[in-house]
């Protein structure tokens, strides 16, 4: 990412944004080819396949395919139409107007309107994980079937990038809007959108087919016929998978052993670039209304004696980008010169002395409990090296290994942690994927990805409120820059690295997704260079 492209985003921002009017560029002069299949390998099952029910990376990548979104970013931030075919904001920041494209249709045949786009922004103000993102939101105007005008009680400048594939997906209202709990909606896992592919099969744990939508408002996309997502929750049946030609794409590759070993097949394009506006960050994070965890001086004594360092430089090979804070270190908005906690037994020792709980005869002061994904090998790692780690300053450690995704954030959402290793999102903007970790009125229990941490601090839902409002980019830095200091000192979390995010492709297919929502985005350019 560029230093200043958040920057001139949020200048565009407060500006007006009246006739972007730009296409999102042609993959090639000579123009795509049309046909083919492409076979997709990814390690977790989704819990959903609409965006505006759940978040993460399993669910993001099918709901970006089948749901559009109002717009659409490129590699620079820069956003363009795409249900939307031009807006504006606001002089006054306090209402978006979209005017949606005439040709647009949900996969069951029926035309998109306005009132789908009041629907489906309304359903995800209320039921989505990410409550800060659409929390100034009080509701959408709908004047004709083409034009939405979405309202709000004060300025938000993370309102264009709410707009987004993964964020953002338009529903049916006479699908999703039938009365049925919103949350549990059957639809969320047979989903009906008006993106460039409509799904067609899944067959739980194994895989899912998405086909190509012939009504799809872009004229000439998608290029593909087919996507069929094979879920291989073992990394290393995965590379297996990718060395025999039998997956052609894999997104979100975070196995540093993997990402070596793919690197050296000459076949292959491995790419870091297009997951700009994901912000991704691993930490160890705590459950602050569990005991012990509830004191400050626990949770400080634990994030002296993790060793960031350790776990980076030798167990990880060097390979992620330390952290230290909630934003992630890539953004213009983090601090650099946050409290780093640096490896200090002594120092997390006498805490947890004066925190009160002393060592017994075998040298154990209290257990906890480390929850992880089985299958993601970084995580694994991680919760292995606490158990004998912190032992060193009395704590004993149990590690709990969940068997995928779903039943993970089942756990962790519903509070049932002591401590979690997690890795989570910043979604471009802070006010869409961080503040929706830390306000008070984010605490939701069965909700993954919401303040599963259970953390309060009135100080840090001010901060928060005030930033996400703030369109001067000076004073929102110096908002958000009190806001990590606050999170560094308290410690909710331990952050230890920005984790490595690759994409796998193999060579022959063009129109890569390299914006900054990567494979988070649609795939309607992708194509193969020869027809298959």
């Amino acid at each position: 990412m560029k230093n200043n492209s958040i920057y001139r985003l949020f200048t565009l921002l407060a500006g007006a944004l009246c006739a972007l009017m730009l296409g999102p560029p042609m993959a090639t002069a000579a123009g795509p080819v049309s046909g083919g299949t492409l076979v997709v390998g990814v390690e977790k099952v989704p819990r959903s396949f609409n965006g505006a029910a759940a978040a993460g990376a399993a669910t993001a990548f099918p709901s970006s395919q089948i749901f559009a979104s109002p717009l659409r970013f490129d590699d620079n931030w820069t956003p363009h139409p795409y249900l939307a075919e031009k807006w504006e904001l606001a002089e006054d920041g306090l209402s978006l107007t979209l005017h949606l494209a005439k040709n647009a249709f949900f996969h069951d045949g029926t035309p998109v309107t306005s009132a789908d786009v009041a629907f489906s922004v309304m359903a995800i103000k209320k039921d989505h994980p990410y409550q800060s993102m659409l929390e100034p939101v009080t509701g959408v105007d709908t004047p004709d079937d083409h034009t939405a005008v979405i309202r709000m009680s004060r300025p938000h400048p993370a309102i264009i990038l709410a707009m987004s594939p993964a964020l953002m997906p338009i529903m049916p209202k006479h699908v999703y809007g039938n009365g049925e709990d919103f949350k549990t909606h059957p639809a969320h896992m047979k989903p009906v959108g008006s993106g460039p592919f409509r799904m067609t099969e899944y067959v739980p744990g194994e895989y899912y087919i998405l086909e190509k939508f012939d009504k799809f408002f872009i004229p000439g996309r998608p290029h593909l016929d087919k996507i069929v997502v094979r879920i291989i929750p073992d990394v290393n049946n995965l590379v297996l998978s990718v060395e025999r030609g039998d997956v052609d794409f894999v997104q979100s590759l975070q196995d540093i052993r993997a990402i070596q070993r793919l690197k050296k097949d000459n076949t292959l394009v491995i790419s870091e670039r297009g997951y700009e506006g994901v912000g991704a960050l691993q930490w160890l994070m705590f459950n602050t209304k569990q005991k012990p965890l509830d004191d400050v001086r626990v949770r400080k004594a634990i994030a002296y004696a993790a060793d960031r360092d350790f776990v980076n430089d030798k167990l990880l090979q060097g390979v992620p980008r330390p952290a230290y804070g909630p934003i992630a270190p890539s953004s213009p908005l983090a601090v650099k010169d946050l409290e780093q906690y640096k490896l200090d037994l002594d120092k997390a020792n006498a805490l947890l002395d004066e925190a009160g709980y002393k060592k017994n005869e075998d040298g154990i002061r209290f257990t906890l409990q480390v929850d992880h994904e089985a299958n993601v090998a970084v995580q694994r790692t991680i919760a292995e090296y606490l158990r004998p780690q912190l032992k060193k300053i009395g704590i004993a450690v149990t590690v709990r290994a969940s068997p995928d995704l779903p039943s993970w954030a089942r756990r962790i959402s519903n509070f049932d942690y002591d401590m979690t290793i997690a890795m989570a999102f910043n979604w471009g903007d802070p006010a869409i994927g961080v503040a929706r970790l830390y306000t008070s009125t984010n605490i939701k229990k069965g909700v993954v990805w919401a303040n599963m941490m259970q953390y309060d601090n009135p100080k840090v839902d001010a901060l928060l409120t005030a930033a996400a409002a703030e369109m001067d980019p000076q004073k929102r830095a110096e908002l958000y820059g009190e806001f990590q200091r606050v999170i560094v000192d308290e410690v909710p979390l331990f952050v230890f690295h920005v984790p490595p995010f690759c994409s796998v492709f193999k060579k022959g297919l063009a129109g890569l997704p390299l914006t900054i929502w990567g494979p988070f985005s649609p795939l309607d350019e992708l194509y193969w260079e020869k027809k298959l």
